[in-house]
């Protein structure tokens, strides 16, 4: 079975977590699968979620809509471009840190756009000048490892021809256009099915994989748990959620389908 590697990176990223709206803005501390898609979809010029407001309007018409909310259309049942096209593909994600948790910063910055703080104003006071404060968390010099397996599926083979030759349509990047993304070590590598330490390398789903509790030897155990994205539900655009882990510790059940290894590690690919 083969597969396409990359090394993914940046100085920082933020992938918020839409559930937390007070004080700041936190961040998942892992990319996770809608995201690495909707960048993988970037690369290719995959239309994203302002196509399902803009059925049968032009490009003038959808610009003045967005200045004006009420008028804007519900979204449209089924999902985007890029994720109706590449949300069947296995991807393994390897955190580049031993124990897979990275440095965060709560980030402080204005911001002085008009239709972003006058919300809240009165309105004879909107035309008045406001700033507004954002805190966010930002994930500092984040890099995992990425591996899309093939599926010889026609994406998998775009995929492979714009990042083997290092083209792009839009560009990547983590989370928001403040963390621009990096891709390096791009290559397609053979896997193998063999589990021979039965100790997983990347993320992998907590209810497929029985880990064991007797601590590893010889070096310091650590266990990660994140609950963290893992698909998107289509009728509202929803996130579904897994709860992810990343550790040292070995798996009972490593005969698992989505288990492959290479250079001596195991992977699991969501």
């Amino acid at each position: 079975m083969k597969a396409l590697s990359f090394e993914l990176s940046g100085k920082t990223a933020c992938f918020r977590k839409p559930d937390v709206n007070q004080y700041a803005y936190f961040t998942y501390n892992n990319i996770h699968k809608p995201v690495l898609l909707g960048l993988l979809g970037a690369i290719l010029g995959y239309g994203g979620y302002t196509q399902l407001h803009n059925e049968n309007r032009t490009i003038e018409e959808e610009n003045k809509n967005i200045k004006k909310k009420a008028d804007k259309k519900d979204l449209n049942n089924g999902f985007s471009e890029y994720y109706e096209k590449l949300k069947d593909l296995k991807i393994s994600i390897t955190p580049s840190v031993p124990n897979g948790y990275f440095s965060k910063k709560i980030q402080v910055f204005n911001n002085s756009v008009g239709y972003a703080n006058a919300v809240g104003a009165k309105l004879e006071e909107r035309s008045k000048s406001y700033n507004l404060v954002v805190r966010e968390q930002w994930l500092e010099n984040p890099s995992w490892k990425i591996m899309i397996l093939d599926d010889e599926s026609q994406e998998y083979m775009k995929l492979k021809e714009y990042l083997t030759k290092g083209k792009t349509v839009y560009i990547p990047y983590l989370g928001k256009n403040d963390h621009p993304a990096k891709l390096t070590e791009v290559k397609e590598i053979e896997l193998g099915q063999e589990k021979e330490n039965m100790k997983l390398s990347s993320l992998f789903f907590e209810n497929k994989c029985e880990i064991v509790k007797t601590p590893p030897r010889g070096e310091l155990s650590f266990y990660f748990k994140e609950i963290s994205p893992v698909r998107l539900q289509g009728e509202h655009h929803f996130y579904e959620y897994e709860s992810l882990i990343f550790t040292n510790h070995k798996i009972a059940n490593s005969d698992h389908e989505d288990i492959y290894s290479f250079d001596e590690q195991n992977y699991f690919f969501l």
